[in-house]
């Protein structure tokens, strides 16, 4: 078992308390966004000074297990969310790969900002919220969106703010819900930004007030990020409040932003994120619309896999991985032999195998080896594990 020591990436969003909090340490002041736990090579954990990714390139199968292949497939991360994320999406597999070669062919710097895909691998992700949390994910009915828009009291609007207006009003009351969600896209993020600006003002000023989610997040999102045409975008996703303890699911090309709240998010180990709107970075808006998923669906909440245990909950969409939230107080032994990583999130808990123990208290991580189970697990407090996902069971 290695006690890692995991890099903060300090983002513009993030929040200046929430992971320090979590980690027992002193605000500076400074947003911190994302905590990574795990071997991902743009920032992996250390362990006794060395780097998680390459101590397993050194001993896959001790690390791994026999059939983990030579490198590990999960992400976990803390997410602190202190204000609005990039409207975004992630690729499919056969996607990332593709593309993937087409820029390695073409030359294009891995560290450039332009540069979009940063490995082969598909990025589906779960975030576990510990604490309300607040997210827009995933495209609502058309309809809603129109009856929301057409209510509005509109200014006078300059010609070309007006013709983009109507025309979103005209597509999104067509007879195909996915044609029109992606031709409502497609015509906001498209627009000059010169109509969209005036626009996007107006609009946030006739929803101040109303009492409308989706409408209270286009006046939040108009003032972090003013004339940005996803602001306009996000009247067409659907609002998602978590309450703690509930887990959305962002498979690929399900459209999304973060809006605020601190969660535990879990993920394939890669960072390849296509960008619409609502950022600073990098926007490629055709290859957004080349892989968002347009039809019509309610928010993508998660539940745990079928239990008996209360204290345990197991969140695993897909083979790739699975989230396991444990509440300790008795002691519980876990028998499959996979790599996992541990984050404390309350009290302390001590890791115990045929090699050896290991003491957390909240905030601090650790890497268990596939080769150093059976694990038992006690003490008193709360704990998330990420592992692969167990192929035995059924996954959503």
């Amino acid at each position: 078992m290695l006690r890692l020591t995991n890099t903060v990436q300090p983002y513009a969003w993030g929040s200046t308390t929430a992971i320090p909090r979590l980690l027992g340490r002193e605000p500076d002041g400074r947003p911190q966004a994302e905590m990574w736990i795990g071997a991902h090579p743009g920032a992996p954990s250390l362990a006794d000074g060395e780097r998680l990714d390459e101590r397993i390139a050194q001993a896959p199968a001790e690390f791994l297990g026999a059939d983990g292949g030579d490198r590990l497939g999960f992400l976990l991360k803390v997410l602190a969310a202190g204000a609005p994320l990039s409207l975004q999406a992630h690729p499919d597999s056969a996607t990332a790969a593709r593309r993937y070669a087409q820029e390695e062919a073409a030359g294009v710097p891995a560290d450039a900002p332009h540069r979009l895909y940063k490995d082969t691998s598909h990025k589906p992700e779960l975030l576990y919220a510990l604490e309300p949390f607040a997210a827009m994910a995933g495209f609502r009915s058309p309809a809603d969106a129109h009856a929301l828009l057409a209510g509005l009291e509109l200014p006078a609007l300059p010609p070309d703010a007006r013709e983009v207006f109507d025309g979103l009003l005209g597509v999104l009351v067509g007879p195909d819900a996915s044609a029109a969600l992606k031709e409502a896209t497609r015509l906001l993020l498209t627009a000059p930004a010169e109509a969209v600006a005036p626009l996007v003002e107006a609009v946030a000023t006739a929803c101040a007030g109303l009492d409308d989610p989706s409408a209270e997040c286009v006046v939040e999102l108009a003032g972090h990020y003013p004339g940005d045409a996803g602001v306009l975008v996000s009247v067409l996703l659907n609002q998602v409040r978590l309450a703690a303890g509930e887990v959305l699911y962002l498979p690929a090309g399900n459209v999304h932003a973060y809006l605020s709240g601190t969660g535990v998010e879990l993920m394939a180990s890669s960072d390849n994120v296509l960008r619409g709107g609502l950022t600073p970075k990098h926007v490629d808006v055709p290859e957004l619309l080349d892989v968002l998923d347009f039809r019509e669906l309610p928010p993508p909440l998660l539940p745990p896999l079928p239990s008996s245990d209360p204290d345990e909950q197991v969140f695993s969409p897909l083979p790739d991985f699975a989230l396991t939230v444990v509440r300790l107080g008795t002691e519980r032994r876990w028998e499959r032999p996979v790599p996992r990583a541990v984050l404390v999130l309350e009290g302390m808990v001590t890791l115990s195998s045929a090699a050896g123990s290991l003491e957390l208290g909240q905030g601090e991580t650790a890497f268990v080896t596939a080769a150093e189970h059976p694990l038992t697990l006690s003490g008193s407090g709360r704990l998330a594990a990420a592992s692969p996902g167990d192929p035995a069971t059924p996954h959503r």
